[in-house]
């Protein structure tokens, strides 16, 4: 079995990548999370794979880390969550946010998953709350600061910026900018830390 495959990135496509090994492209099923965390076209990049094998089909999937193929893998234990729905799923929600919506016992947020209904929501629960391995490692709880700008950490994610850089520059702002962020409206204080966020990460 495949543990990872290493070569050039030649195409990055909604939650696809096309990877060249040698002259051989693989199409390889990825989350948003590990599209957004892989090196840009043309780049040399290492993508940690498992391979759906049936009798009427064959598809590869990957990770930009051995964590995320764990977390991957724990949601295939959820009854009715096959490998879609679980790409799906990690595509819709941070594992930091999926953890504390299972600790907090949050079903509404994860109803609002793709392709997550109460029942799965539920089965999810009862399958993962404290149980999610994430690897060799421990699935990382968002801080106060990552929870409170979620949809600042989400625009820059979407602009192409690395999640976890968007954090760390968040939560170093906040403490930077508190006393100008005091006096302003929620929305001024996204638009604020927004504007300074991408000159930092630029």
């Amino acid at each position: 079995m495949f543990n990872s495959l290493t070569g050039t990135i030649t195409a990055k496509l909604p939650q696809t990548v096309h990877l060249d090994t040698s002259g051989m492209e693989w199409d390889i099923a990825v989350p948003d999370s590990s599209l957004n965390s892989l090196p840009p076209v043309g780049s040399q990049a290492r993508i940690f794979t498992w391979m759906l094998h049936r009798e009427d089909t064959m598809k590869l999937f990957g990770f930009a880390s051995p964590q995320e193929r764990a977390l991957f893998l724990d949601l295939l234990k959820v009854d009715g969550v096959g490998a879609k729905g679980a790409l799906k799923i990690m595509s819709g929600i941070t594992p930091a946010q999926l953890t504390q919506a299972l600790d907090s016992e949050d079903l509404a947020q994860l109803e609002r998953l793709p392709g997550v209904g109460k029942k799965t929501a539920q089965k999810m629960m009862l399958a993962l709350k404290g149980k999610l391995s994430f690897g060799d490692s421990p699935v990382p709880r968002p801080t106060a600061t990552t929870s409170r700008w979620q949809d600042v950490v989400q625009a820059l994610v979407d602009m192409g910026y690395d999640r976890r850089d968007c954090e760390a520059v968040l939560s170093r702002l906040e403490q930077e900018l508190a006393q100008e962020l005091k006096d302003k409206a929620p929305s001024q204080q996204e638009e604020l830390l927004f504007r300074r966020a991408i000159v930092e990460l630029a």
